[in-house]
């Protein structure tokens, strides 16, 4: 088996912990050979660091990897993709896959929280369509990098679901902190959303894939999202928010709060629930009720490690948990969180997949439901919380 050479688009939160999981790929020879990314200070920095090479372009890494890591912002990932599949290279892009950021013009002046978006819907479902059509004629692997999907506790859950046959009739998850740290986070062009977009894709794949679990374990095969209702808020820009310096609050045109009532073929129903205005670290979580069982799947914080802090300065080096505001006093730190939230899972089947040349557990189907579920979330939100098809 050769080696698989892995070059990573973005230097951000996601290119480095991707980078620090795919030095831990055990069964298949995986090298990071190179990074690209926008900025070339950045690039360069992220290289050095890492004793890898910093590329000027997709197109010139293209031509050293094997697979193309994609970790740059949302308005990039569909020209990344296709650059990809034009190359016959494999491809594993982080979430969200894709979106609508506006006419190819849009500048300062465009809002896309006034858009209108039953055109934006339509847009999407164009470019999911290009998506599916170059990745299946490239016939390359494809992986879908929603950690949520192998977070050990929601893979536990598609172990009862298959082994039992359980039917899922009520599901609900939620994705929830302080605010993104990206600076282009915000803005719609950039972001293609707000809370819905950046946050509710998480919780929202992972109930996604579990009816698909289910579809395939009980031989109908996967059911999928038929309709959706939702509502979006701006909550620290209603005229009376008191900004204590917590929350972030700085931005352009997207929401920071949200849920999406979905509506599976089968009948049954998931709710999502997601926003910017939580304190105390990221809160993840899902629950499923099913005909046979009740499952609670934690992600973040966990009970398996609590510290207590009298004197924050004291673990200045230290890191707890993602998002935290605090180190003093009790933190619900993570020992590994790459391993509770599915970081490192995913990287191992994402490489693992394009050594054997077959499809990971979360690929393409699951990202183009999730994008085409939130787009329509949008649409019903335009309409006051009007169902709307997914499909």
């Amino acid at each position: 088996m050769h080696t698989i050479r892995v070059g990573i688009v973005g230097v951000g939160f996601a290119g480095k912990f991707h980078y620090e999981s795919l030095q831990n790929i055990r069964g298949v020879e995986c090298k990071v050979v190179g990074v690209t990314s926008k900025r070339k200070e950045s690039r360069e920095a992220f290289a050095a660091e890492r004793d890898i090479r910093a590329f000027d372009s997709v197109e010139e890494m293209l031509n050293e990897v094997d697979v193309l890591d994609i970790c740059s912002p949302p308005y990039v990932h569909e020209a990344n993709i296709l650059a990809a599949a034009r190359r016959g290279k494999h491809v594993i892009c982080e979430k969200p896959l894709t979106g609508h950021f506006g006419p190819e013009d849009a500048g300062d002046s465009w809002r896309g929280d006034k858009a209108p978006k039953a055109a934006m819907l339509q847009a999407v479902r164009e470019k999911v369509a290009r998506l599916r059509d170059a990745v299946g004629k490239a016939g390359i692997t494809f992986g879908y990098a929603e950690n949520f999907v192998y977070a050990p506790s929601v893979q536990k859950e598609r172990e009862v679901v298959e082994k039992t046959k359980a039917q899922l009739l009520r599901m609900t998850g939620e994705e929830s902190h302080s605010g993104s740290g990206s600076p282009v986070y915000g803005i719609w062009r950039f972001a293609g959303g707000g809370s819905l977009m950046g946050k509710g894709c998480h919780p929202l794949g992972a109930l996604l894939y579990l009816k698909r679990v289910e579809g395939q374990a009980t031989g109908v095969g996967p059911i999928r999202p038929k309709a959706v209702t939702a509502r979006v808020h701006r909550l620290t820009r209603i005229p009376k928010y008191r900004d204590l310096g917590f929350i972030r609050t700085d931005y352009r045109d997207i929401e920071d709060y949200g849920w999406m009532h979905v509506t599976f073929e089968d009948g049954t129903v998931a709710d999502v629930v997601t926003g910017e205005t939580t304190l105390g670290g990221i809160y993840d979580y899902l629950e499923v009720f099913a005909n046979n069982h009740h499952t609670r799947c934690r992600l973040s914080p966990t009970n398996l490690f609590e510290v207590y802090n009298p004197r924050a300065e004291q673990f200045e080096d230290i890191y707890l948990v993602e998002k935290i505001s605090t180190k003093e006093g009790w933190s619900p730190a993570s020992p590994d969180e790459s391993w509770t939230l599915g970081y490192q899972a995913e990287l191992q089947d994402f490489i693992t997949a394009a050594a054997e040349g077959r499809q990971p557990i979360c690929g393409l189907e699951l990202a183009v439901d999730t994008t085409l579920v939130i787009y329509a979330a949008y649409l019903s939100d335009e309409q006051k919380g009007a169902e709307v098809a997914v499909s």
